[in-house]
């Protein structure tokens, strides 16, 4: 079982803001295999599938992006599945809109939901999916940024970000981080080229 679980706030009048990236993500997965996420009994909503015999279960959190890492441990721990089978997709100003990086573990990167995530695990060694949202803002105004919705035009640039992204979680789920770094080289490889 591998979990992915994507950051973001579960209001509709957010659904596209910057910061949501994460749900955007997951709800293009969700669609592209004919899953439909329901409620769960604690803090999330989720969705189960499988691809090549490997089930997984994708996760919104519903308690906003700052507490993303009570969702995080309570699946986690009805799953009863360690840290390293978790893949969490966040957004990320450090990197320009339609850019994209994955981990193998580290800090939170000044994101609060990542670092909600890694103190409710005790941990860091989970993968993270970032994806870039640009820093078009002035000093001090980060959070109305990142709660501001993306233009019509980062919409048409994300669109092959989010086809990517999908393969990496598809081979996320098939074999775990070191597969989807060896997947992630030959993206990055071409973008190149």
């Amino acid at each position: 079982m591998r979990i992915i679980l994507g950051i973001g706030n579960p209001e509709t009048k957010y659904k596209n803001n910057r910061h949501n990236i994460g749900f955007m993500l997951l709800d293009y997965f969700a669609e592209k295999h004919s899953l439909k996420f329901k409620p769960s009994k604690q803090d999330y909503y989720f969705c189960e599938g499988k691809i090549s015999s490997q089930k997984f279960n994708l996760v919104k959190p519903t308690t906003y992006v700052n507490n993303s890492g009570i969702a995080a441990k309570q699946i986690l721990e009805k799953s009863k599945i360690l840290v390293n089978e978790l893949l969490v997709v966040c957004d990320d100003v450090n990197l320009d809109v339609a850019d994209f990086r994955i981990r193998a573990s580290g800090g939170d990167g000044g994101h609060n939901g990542l670092s909600s995530i890694i103190y409710h695990l005790n941990d860091n060694n989970f993968a993270r999916l970032r994806l870039g949202i640009g820093n078009n803002f002035e000093k001090g105004n980060m959070a109305e940024y990142v709660l501001s919705d993306f233009e019509k035009d980062e919409i048409d640039q994300l669109k092959e970000t989010i086809e990517n992204s999908t393969v990496l979680l598809e081979e996320f789920i098939i074999g775990g981080f070191k597969q989807m770094l060896k997947h992630n080289s030959r993206i990055n490889k071409n973008l190149i080229n």
